[in-house]
């Protein structure tokens, strides 16, 4: 597949609040775009007119200083709009020019920051990959911060000509010319106007699509990079690395549409807000709209419910899981007992007759400043324990022992989040406090489980559909690296470089998703992105490597996770090929349910726009989603509800076909299904069920899980949709919750 990396600016994401002296950034939708577009012939020099009439209106400040509005982009692709650096006074006379919709400040958004095909199944000789010819001729738009295109994850060895399709460009700026694009990086622009009109005294050192964070390199070779043979992390992860603000972001995402991707990676975003001022889930809208799928990470805010990002119905929204793989080293004591434990410390070490130091008063490594008093520290070894009246993380510890230049240590840890973090300056292990009191080595099953960090739904901003939609590897994902970034440190100031980097987060989950969704494009070029979403959660694995449901660990607790915490499960790249029936959506469908969202017709159309074909005759917040959610008060009395879901499947197998239905209900939940069983006569026949569930609430206001599967009849389909039953969040901005 191909990549076109689009750069916005690191340090501005979004239409963000730019303050130079008294001026913001504000973003304008105005209402009639049709006719004024046709008088001023393109977008552009309409936006430019309404900023020359503003510049009369403006008063001089009290210096004598006349300050002049700036146009910064106009959108047409995701949304009809621009944005621009006003004055206060600026903005109240664009408030009164004709055709004016809506305008407010911008917000940042934050990022969400080898093995895993394997983990995945995927493999060059059957399933997903061969049969989407390894993504041929498909187009992921990575937005982030930039790449390192001398990465070998990038060559273009042996692939085929860039698709015709493609209307972008490689854009050139420092230290980046458009020479070093290819066949694999068909392309790369970037997108600074934002952070320079917020302070022109900015210098940027690399005004270009040239990556100086590492974040964009890692994100775009997960989702799509080329195969590159013994890379490594330090000795740790070897194998093969293979792929799968907000002003600036916005023009990146309207850029891509028009340059002709197929896909559009975001791991970035923010925290919930209503629709209609969520300019990240606007753009997703209108990419949507013109069949792009829109991938985003759920965020790294976890485990509390409600906290998740970019939990829209038309963005397929990723949580993060951790994989079968773990780093380890051993320490042996005097008595020959060892005991094995997490390591990633980056140079290969044997340390030898050290003392193992257990001191109260310092077992919680929280101040350098105690340690004179031991003895020969330099050749210890201390134990390091969390105790709960300290807040301190285990990196924190692992830089106090730095600090104190204390030969190693031994992290005696509950907290499971702290096996996703590569930060390992000095000589030691980390074992769990199960671990400890067991003497026994860490395992690496069950896997996967999802990631304590992983933001949970459901979505503030619309409660009515589930989220996230599926979980990715995202803890400790082998990637590649900018040479000349740090990728981490010895002691407290020996920074080590590496060409691949070990990063844990939602943003290394969603280009998994990223990447199998292009190559499923490849194979079915005619399927839209609700088409592709519902092949790759319905076709989900829920259980982890033991068999089991998969679990998480919520403040300490392990539980089975629900629908809220990793969607439909683990994605099957290979089994969502072919996945025997799909749940898809048009999008009037969801301009249906824009309509059942109660929006005054200012609202709609900042996200529906004013298009004519936006009618409003058959309002529904029931879309057709591979996925179903019933809410209850949780202040309430917990008397018996029910609700009604109606859905529509396809056949998408080769002919004719049978299924029945077979029912898994949430606990205190009764489910009916009507018919139970559907008859297809021929490939692309569509069939509609009904799915009623009676349901209560319980008193631990805890989100309680099910499923509905569709078994094929002498034949191998299973189609399964998960349920929950969770309590309304009381911080909900739905306004039709």
């Amino acid at each position: 597949m191909k990549i076109s990396l689009l750069k916005f600016s690191w340090y501005l994401l979004s239409f963000f609040v730019f303050r130079n002296l008294s001026r913001e950034v504000y973003l304008h939708c105005p209402f009639g775009q049709v006719f004024y577009a046709y008088i001023f012939g393109i977008h552009h020099n309409w936006h430019s007119s309404i900023i020359d009439t503003i510049k009369i209106e403006t008063p001089t400040t009290q210096n004598g200083h006349h300050p002049v509005p700036k146009l910064l982009y106009s959108y047409d692709n995701v949304l009809h709009g621009f944005s621009a650096v006003l004055s206060k006074y600026e903005f109240e006379a664009l408030k009164k020019s004709p055709g004016f919709l809506s305008a407010y400040k911008g917000r940042p958004v934050e990022a969400h920051t080898t093995h895993t095909p394997e983990f995945l199944k995927l493999n060059p000789t059957s399933g997903l990959w061969p049969a989407s010819g390894f993504g041929q001729d498909v187009i992921i738009g990575v937005l982030d911060s930039g790449v390192w295109p001398e990465s070998a994850s990038f060559r273009d060895d042996g692939l085929s000509a860039i698709p015709k399709k493609w209307k972008g460009i490689c854009k050139p700026g420092i230290e980046f010319n458009s020479s070093l694009c290819n066949m694999k990086l068909i392309g790369a622009n970037y997108f600074s106007k934002g952070l320079l009109a917020s302070d022109p005294t900015i210098i940027l050192s690399m005004n270009s699509a040239r990556d100086m964070r590492g974040h964009g390199t890692h994100v775009a070779s997960i989702a799509a990079g080329s195969f590159v043979e013994g890379v490594s992390y330090f000795g740790y992860a070897p194998g093969t690395a293979r792929g799968t603000v907000t002003s600036d972001l916005i023009a990146a995402m309207d850029q891509a549409v028009a340059d002709g991707v197929d896909i559009l990676q975001l791991s970035y975003g923010w925290g919930s807000m209503p629709l209609y001022e969520d300019s990240v889930a606007r753009a997703s809208f209108g990419a949507m709209m013109k069949g792009v799928l829109v991938t985003a990470s759920a965020g790294n805010n976890g485990p509390g419910m409600g906290t998740i990002s970019n939990g829209v119905p038309w963005i397929f929204t990723v949580a993060s899981g951790s994989i079968d793989r773990s780093f380890s080293g051993t320490l042996t004591l005097g008595n020959g007992l060892k005991i094995t434990g997490f390591r990633l410390f980056p140079v290969r070490t044997t340390i030898k007759d050290f003392v193992l130091v257990n001191n109260g008063s310092l077992s919680t490594c929280d101040s350098a400043d105690g340690y004179a008093q031991v003895p020969n520290a330099a050749r210890s070894i201390m134990i390091c324990y969390r105790t709960a009246q300290e807040e301190l993380s285990v990196s924190d510890q692992m830089g106090v022992i730095s600090e104190a230049k204390v030969g190693g240590a031994l992290y005696v840890y509950g907290d499971p989040d702290v096996l996703s973090s590569k930060f390992f300056p000095n000589t030691g292990v980390v074992i769990s406090s199960k671990d400890w009191e067991k003497e026994t080595r860490i395992a690496v099953k069950p896997a996967p489980v999802v990631s304590a960090f992983s933001s949970r739904g459901p979505s503030l901003s619309y409660l009515r559909v589930a989220n996230p939609d599926i979980m990715a590897p995202g803890e400790l994902i082998l990637a590649a690296w900018p040479s000349n970034i740090s990728a981490t440190v010895i002691g407290v100031n020996s920074f080590l470089n590496s060409n691949y980097s070990l990063l844990t987060g939602t943003s290394m989950a969603a280009p998994h998703i990223s990447g199998i969704a292009a190559m499923l494009k490849g194979v079915h070029l005619d399927w839209s992105p609700s088409a592709i979403r519902s092949s790759i959660m319905t076709t989900d694995n829920p259980l982890d490597n033991t068999g089991k449901p998969i679990k998480t660990t919520d403040f300490l607790e392990t539980k089975v996770a629900t629908l809220l915490a990793m969607g439909a499960g683990l994605v099957d790249p290979n089994r969502a090929v072919d996945p025997g029936l799909i749940y898809d959506a048009t999008p009037q469908d969801y301009v249906n349910l824009l309509c059942s969202m109660n929006f005054t017709e200012k609202q709609f159309k900042k996200i529906a726009r004013s298009s004519a074909k936006h009618k409003c005759s058959n309002p529904s917040d029931d879309i057709n989603y591979p996925s179903f959610i019933a809410l209850f008060d949780p202040h309430g009395d917990y008397t018996w509800m029910e609700q009604t879901f109606r859905r529509t499947v396809t056949n998408v197998g080769a002919g004719a076909a049978k299924y029945k239905a077979k029912v898994e209900a949430p606990k205190n939940s009764t489910i009916s299904i009507y018919p139970q069983i559907l008859v297809f006569e021929k490939k692309n026949q569509k069939e509609d069920y009904t799915l009623t569930i009676r349901y209560k609430g319980i008193s631990e206001d805890q989100a309680q899980s099910g499923s509905i599967t569709w078994v094929e009849k002498n034949g191998y389909h299973t189609v399964r949709s998960p349920i929950v039953v969770a309590p309304a969040l009381d911080e909900a901005l739905d306004p039709s919750s």
